[in-house]
């Protein structure tokens, strides 16, 4: 592109970073990085009585966590209210705007009698061809005003071309003269969004699909302060299973960016889920580096039909879209241990279950025990829950696993102590000696091997299911296996 590409990130703070925030901000890093362009944040923060310093904290980390980057501000909205209100002046002189002077109630009367017709609901330009002299003798009796824009009349059209749905069209006629500045002076949405892409140079908007209906009338704004218009990309929506487009309200937590940070989501992975939402390469790739990423991006690659975000599922397990869990777990399983190993540390942490010592002495335990265990995890979080025992002896065994693997064999509570004194006789503590020593016993007391090491696992993991359970004791460690084995006998008392 000969132009240099200008995108913004204009998000309000009312609230926390949701998912369909961060795949708008997602999507418009991903244009500028592939262009080489820039990535302006704009906090639209005129909303004084919702906006909050809290919110904007939330959107910032958001994005951080996210590895979203931006090339200038954080700039606020509310900083430019002026500008905004230069604008609107230049529209009224220009006479692409006027004052209308219709009063709430007036608008509602004439709202009921169109509704009554069956006509169009938009406002009939009542105050569109007042004279000069009866706009300032309504301004003189201090009558309140909005500013409307003049909306071309006749056969004409707004068209554009957007990059997502192609060629649309709004005839002139089905446009109503629609506000910019409300009657308490404050400028409304459509205005300050424009003026402030102007200022920012913005050569392309991708926001959300919602915004479609909203395009047009900017446009409008953009000819009549002849200034050039920006080429628009809107994004099909994310929609939850019941086809209802995902929100704060309805959904709570389960669509907040900081949700998937606390239970566990690596960064990337989550972007790499957030960017399938809607958006897809020819080859139907579903996983992709940094690098991967930014080249296979295009704006041609995003959807017009509606994507949907699972927030909810049947399985316990899966408490959010099981392709989220999925991406999630390919990264916890495949990345480098040192790439994983501080997001184990913060969790252990967290929780209160951190060894200094494995930075130090115990450092490549540490990471083989990481190794060893992350290929039947799926977020960061199950190191401290599934794998909870590796870490700290304040670990519970799993309901499953305590009915079906030791209460099932009574006499297990016979067999743990004299298991615990074979194991501990071990001279060498390896997989194949404490592997030959319990297969040894089930042999003599002529029992399935699974018996004895299914009780094991219960006991020494807490789990029905894990790594090679000999793996797992020589991980644990011989005395731990061998202490845990002895207090067994309390979970028949």
């Amino acid at each position: 592109m000969d132009q240099e590409v200008i995108v913004r990130f204009p998000p309000s703070p009312t609230g926390y970073l949701h998912i369909g925030g961060a795949r708008t901000a997602l999507f418009n890093w991903l244009f500028a990085q592939k262009t080489g362009g820039k990535l302006i944040l704009r906090i639209e923060d005129t909303d004084v009585e919702r906006s909050t310093e809290e919110s904007i904290q939330g959107i910032i980390e958001g994005l951080k966590w996210l590895g979203i980057t931006w090339d200038e501000g954080p700039y606020f909205q509310s900083r430019f209210i002026n500008e905004h209100l230069e604008a609107a002046q230049k529209l009224l002189e220009s006479w692409h705007a006027y004052k209308c002077f219709c009063t709430k109630e007036e608008l509602e009367s004439k709202r009921q009698a169109a509704m009554k017709q069956k006509s169009d609901i938009k406002y009939d330009g009542t105050c569109r061809h007042l004279t000069p002299e009866a706009v300032a003798e309504r301004e003189a009796a201090g009558i309140p005003f909005t500013i409307r824009m003049k909306v071309p009349r006749g056969k004409g059209s707004v068209s554009f071309e957007d990059i997502v749905y192609g060629k649309i069209d709004h005839k002139y006629e089905d446009i109503e003269d629609f506000v910019v500045v409300r009657s308490n002076g404050q400028p409304l949405y459509l205005l300050s969004n424009t003026v402030d892409d102007i200022r920012d140079r913005i050569t392309h908007v991708i926001r959300g699909q919602d915004g479609l209906s909203n395009a047009h009338k900017q446009i409008l704004i953009y000819q009549a302060l002849g200034a050039p218009i920006p080429q628009f990309a809107h994004m099909s929506l994310t929609l939850d299973p019941k086809k209802a487009k995902i929100s704060k309200r309805k959904h709570g937590e389960l669509v907040a960016i900081h949700f998937y940070k606390e239970h566990g989501f690596l960064p990337w992975a989550f972007v790499n889920f957030l960017v399938l939402l809607g958006w897809a390469t020819h080859e139907s790739r579903e996983i992709f580096s940094r690098e991967e990423l930014i080249e296979a991006f295009s704006l041609q690659g995003i959807s017009r039909v509606n994507s949907i975000f699972n927030v909810k599922t049947d399985d316990p397990k899966f408490f959010t879209d099981p392709k989220a869990i999925s991406i999630n777990a390919h990264y916890l399983r495949n990345l480098p241990i040192e790439e994983i190993e501080p997001y184990v540390r913060a969790e252990l942490e967290k929780e209160g279950i951190w060894d200094p010592e494995y930075e130090g002495s115990k450092r490549q335990w540490f990471l083989d025990t990481i190794e060893l265990i992350r290929s039947r995890f799926h977020v960061t979080t199950d190191f401290v829950t599934r794998g909870r025992a590796y870490f700290s002896e304040d670990y519970s065994i799993e309901p499953k696993a305590l009915k079906k693997n030791i209460l099932k064999h009574e006499r297990l509570k016979e067999w743990f102590p004299v298991m615990a004194d074979r194991l501990q006789a071990i001279k060498k503590f390896t997989v194949e000696e404490s592997e030959n020593t319990i297969r040894a016993m089930a042999e003599e007391l002529g029992l399935k091997v699974g018996i004895l090491t299914n009780g094991i696992r219960a006991v020494v993991t807490g789990q029905l299911a894990g790594p090679g359970l000999f793996d797992v004791l020589v991980a644990v460690g011989q005395h731990r296996v061998v202490e845990r084995l002895q207090k067994a006998v309390e979970l028949f008392e």
